[in-house]
Parts: structure tokens; sequence; C-alpha cells
């Protein structure tokens, strides 16, 4: 067996390879420069644990996060693997007990963060441990075209430079094009290996709904959520402490995270969120880069993204261990206005003209009538060709199409007079004043209740023609500016469909939905279940938490829920069956073994095994 495959399957348990990884570890292992970018829950983290496994030395890794580098530790020691951090947690005697052991040549895995990497004292440390390789996670960091902009990743290719002939390894799950070419240029990757996976995340289940009465939306959706945990993201600190807050009334134990809480009770909350303790952390976005909890079985977003790379990524969090998951978004116009007040306190021109462009995406991905993945993906640059993903909600419940082509007639004919009449361009909402008869001081004054599509539109409210307006804009028939005005004008296509009288189909707007629904009830297969015996499955999570409990690491660095449900799928009665479980390696066998074999064996002897499609 090549060794990576070996190291693969006695180290963390698994028997293939997800795709991609092979290569890349491969191309690391190699010594060549690789450029990896994945989506998350894709198993990046091995495409540089599995070669630091098989070369000689130490492999170096660049992380942002303190608790990502202990989570990342955890797991590793968990399965056998000799790997450390150096951070600012550490006490002195602490701190000196590992500067020995990386002296003595005891480590294979150093988690740094970037800071601290490039201390002048630190970089000749790294030659005498005996650095062989460096991995730069969440590398995205790196361009200031990224969501997650952090200065400090620059400095990186310093380490190039006294380091010629180190190989690197960059990894994202979030790059655009530009952001990709960024990296390549600011780590100075020489004649790199790209690998770039589907963006793809068939096992979460995308779905938009209008924000009405967020709090109580957020407690339903919970609550049909029983002992699954999540995340809800925010915009504001006093949002995600008031949506804490309605969990915490309704019976939930969730805890709020935000940058304006102490660091002991951000860490706090955080730790307990880890464990399992709490199920729902309601967070900013100053939560969850790089968390690694695999069983988030849902993200909600309460409050609209700023941009698509954020939602992504932030979506991203829930179902890394592949089990079936959801993500649910809040959808307000009120959002929308609220970034661009805030938009206008922005000095920068370029940043603010960058910033609404951005928003502008996020509202079409929300509003957008195709599939999600279809949105989503080809934000990233790739196409999503299949005809209904069966994971969201456009593709599962459709809203309808009707023919809307006298109303679009309306609203495009009202802003070319208006156009005509005044000799300047006016916002949607104007335009859909005056065609719903508006009688303001503007309108008056303009004289823009003589032109001849003056309240024509009086039959729909207000609402109907901005909703229409937004989807004209997004088919391209309606443009809008980019100034700060975001006036809109008829686009040369919006001109033929209008001189020609195309027929146009629109989609029906979303609806409120009532108060008892916040999630689908209907049970289907979805991509990633794994059937199995409910009953045991509870069994082994309770015995897992109680391990954990006991060796103070958080429930899933024994076995994640995927590798726990194998288990009450197969029913593995001795040691060579429990090592075919997926998650099981040598290490775990050793440490847990024993204890779950006879809790599965102990279930056995008074419930019969059942039987499942497909094995």
């Amino acid at each position: 067996m090549p060794a990576l495959e070996q190291k693969l399957k006695e180290v963390f348990g698994y028997d293939t390879f997800r795709p991609h990884q092979r290569e890349i570890a491969e191309s690391f292992l190699a010594g060549r420069d690789t450029l990896a970018i994945l989506p998350t829950g894709a198993g990046k983290s091995l495409c540089y644990q599995l070669p630091a496994l098989v070369r000689d030395g130490l492999t170096v890794v660049v992380s942002p996060l303190i608790a990502l580098m202990k989570d990342q530790v955890d797991q590793l020691t968990a399965s056998g693997v000799a790997a450390t951090f150096l951070n600012s947690t550490l006490d002195s005697a602490e701190a000196r007990k590992r500067f020995a052991k990386l002296y003595a040549g005891e480590y294979r895995l150093l988690y740094l963060a970037p800071e601290r990497l490039m201390l002048p004292e630190f970089l000749p440390k790294l030659a005498e441990w005996g650095m062989k390789a460096l991995a730069v996670d969440e590398a995205h960091c790196i361009s200031e075209w990224g969501h997650d902009f952090r200065p400090e990743y620059r400095r990186l290719r310093e380490v190039r430079e006294r380091f010629p002939g180190l190989p690197l390894l960059a990894l994202t799950a979030t790059a655009t094009p530009r952001v990709q070419e960024d990296i390549r240029t600011q780590l100075e990757l020489r004649d790199p290996e790209i690998f770039l996976a589907s963006f793809n995340r068939p096992n979460l289940n995308y779905r938009v709904i209008p924000k009405s009465k967020a709090a109580a939306q957020v407690v339903q959706f919970v609550r049909e959520r029983s002992d699954e945990a999540g995340i809800v993201y925010a915009q504001s600190r006093r949002m995600a402490e008031s949506l804490a807050a309605a969990l915490c009334e309704a019976g939930i134990k969730a805890a709020p995270y935000h940058a304006g809480l102490e660091a002991e009770e951000r860490s706090r909350n955080q730790e307990k969120f880890l464990r399992d303790d709490l199920q729902v952390i309601c967070a900013t976005i100053a939560f969850g880069m790089g968390i690694n909890k695999p069983n988030v079985r849902y993200v909600i977003h309460a409050d609209l993204p700023k941009n698509v790379e954020s939602y992504y990524q932030e979506t991203g969090r829930a179902g890394r261990d592949g089990l079936p998951s959801d993500c649910l978004l809040l959808y307000s116009r009120g959002d929308v206005v609220k970034y661009l007040r805030f938009f206008e306190e922005i000095t920068d021109l370029q940043a603010r003209r960058e910033a609404r462009v951005q928003l502008e995406k996020m509202t079409h991905f929300a509003e957008d009538e195709r599939c999600r993945r279809v949105s989503l993906l080809g934000y990233f640059g790739e196409d999503w060709t299949e005809e209904n993903c069966g994971a969201c909600d456009q593709c599962l419940a459709p809203r309808e199409k009707w023919d809307a082509t006298m109303d679009v007639q309306k609203l495009l004919s009202c802003v070319l007079r208006l156009r005509q009449k005044s000799g300047f361009s006016t916002g949607l909402q104007y335009a859909v004043e005056v065609l719903t008869g508006g009688k303001s001081e503007k309108i008056l004054r303009w004289g823009h209740e003589t032109v001849s599509t003056y309240g024509v539109g009086q039959e729909h409210p207000r609402a109907y023609w901005v909703d229409l307006g937004r989807q004209l804009l997004r088919l391209g028939l309606l443009e809008a500016s980019e100034d700060k005005f975001a006036t809109v004008s008829v686009t040369e296509r919006g001109v033929e469909v209008l001189r020609a009288r195309e027929k146009v189909a629109l989609t029906r707007p979303m609806v409120k939905p009532r108060e008892d629904t916040a999630g689908p009830k209907k049970r289907r297969a979805r991509s990633g279940e794994v059937a199995c015996d409910e009953g045991l499955f509870e069994v082994l999570r309770k015995l897992r938490a109680e391990l954990a409990r006991s060796r103070n690491v958080p429930p899933y660095v024994v076995f994640s829920d995927a590798t726990l449900r194998h288990m009450a799928r197969a029913y593995p009665r001795d040691e060579m069956a429990l090592l075919q479980i997926p998650g099981v390696g040598e290490r775990k066998l050793s440490d847990y073994g024993q204890v779950f074999l006879a809790a599965i064996g102990g279930w056995l002897s008074t419930k019969p095994r059942q039987q499942f499609a497909g094995g």
C-alpha cells in the first residue's frame, strides 16, 4: 500500500481519498508549490497532514485563529499524531516544554499564527527545528480582495526568501479568480500545481424566506431540530444578543458570540458550543472562521450578509462531516437599505463602490428565482448545469411563473418617459411612485404627473412594482447606475423588448411564511444521509459525550457523528469489523474500541438488528 494511502487508513481510518486529496498531497510531498481551492468540508487539512507524516522533518502550518490551532492539534493527538501549536494561550513552562520537544525533533506538525511566524527571532528557530514544508491555511486572508483580509499574511513571502527551496501549499475554501491570482502573486508561488474543486456542497440544503419576526422564525426553526447544533448569524451585536435571549426563553441552550463580549466569555461560549454543552451559538461574523465542529446541522442568517463570499463561507460551517444540513436565509429589503445607508459613511469612493457591487450580488442571490446552486456557484465562476439540484427551495418548491408582459411594458415605459420628460434618470422607487399615481412634492414640482404612464399601475401595490423592477434589473432589461443615487435606465435589450412587445415570463415574489412553517416537513432522502439504527446512534452519542468529558476534549475529537452513524448501521462486533468503519484509525481503535464494541453488543443483546437499503 502506498505511503499516503497507508497513513490515511491507519491514522485517520479512511479507505479512500476524497476528490483531489491524493493529488494535492502527492504534489506537496513531491516538493511542488501547490494551490488548492476546496470547499469547506472537503478535507483540506489531510492534504498537508498526510505528507507531514510521510516526509522527514517538520511541517509548519500557518493558521489564523488560536481556537482552530487547538482544535486541529486535539484531533491529531487523538489520532496518534505528534503535533503542537505555539501561541499566547501557553504559560511559560508549557511553552518551554514544547520548545524542547521541537529542538528534539519530536513533532511532525507545528501550528503558528502569521504574527508569531514572522517575528525576527523566530525564523532562525525554524531552521534549527528542521522545517521541511510550509502550509498556509485560509490563504484567502492574504488577498485584499478576499472577505477576511489580514495584512500580516502579506509578510509570508519573507519565509520564501529565507527558505528558498521550501515547498509551499496554500489552501482556501473561498477564492474568486481574482483572489486566486492574488494568492499566487503574494506568496510568490513558483509554477504551482493548482487544484480547483467544485464549490458545490451537495449535502447542504439552501433556503431563502422573507424575514418576518426574525426571532420567532429562528426559534421555530431550531425547535424543529431538537438536539442538533446550529449557528445563527446576525449583523449586529445587539441582534446576536436578542436572538440568544429569545432561544433561551424558549428553553433552548444558546449563547451569544461577538467582539463586544469579554474575551473570557467569548472563549467560554465557543468552548461550550464545541463540546455540545450549547445547542446554538448566536454570532456576528466575529465567529467561526476555521471552526472545525463537524456536526453543525444548520446555519441561519437572520440578517442578509454583505457579500456572497461571506455567505458561502458561513454556510460552509454546516455539515462538515458530509451529513445533510440546512442553510436558511431570512431576507428583507430593509437589510439592504441599512447597508446602503452605512456605505454612505465610507469615504474611499472605490471601497464604497466595491461594497455596493458586492451587496448587489448578494441581493440578487436572495431574490433570484433560479436554483440556488446556479447563483451561488456562478459567483465563483462555476457552471451548474443540472436542471434540479434537489436541495434548495427553488428546486423543491419552485415559485409560480406568470405572463408579466403587460406590466413589464408599463414599468419600462414609465422609466423611459421620466427620462424623456426631465432629461435625467430617477430611482426605481420614484418610478414606481409615478406609476402608481403618487402625489409627492417632487412629482408635482417636476411635472411628472403629466407623463402618459402616470398612475397606470394603481391596480398593484408599490411593493409589487419594486419586486418586478428588481427582476428586470437581474434580467438586464433595466440597469442601475453605480453612484450613490442608484438611478435606473432601460437597457438596449429592454428597449428591444418594449418595441417588439416580447412576451416576458417572471416569477411570483416570495410570500411571507405562516408562523408555523419554518422548515420542510416532508421526509425525503438527502445527499450524504447515512440511514442507521437511531436508537443505537443515541446510545453511542451519549457514550461519546462521557468519554469526551473524561478526556476534556470536544465529542467530535473522539468520533464524528458520521462515524457513529456508520457504527449504528453496520453493528461491528469485533476489532477487525470496527476498523472498517470510516473514521476509526488504529489509535482510536486502541483508545475507544472495546468500550464502543461493548455498547454495540449490549444493544444487540436486547434489540434486533435493523436492515438498511444499500447495505
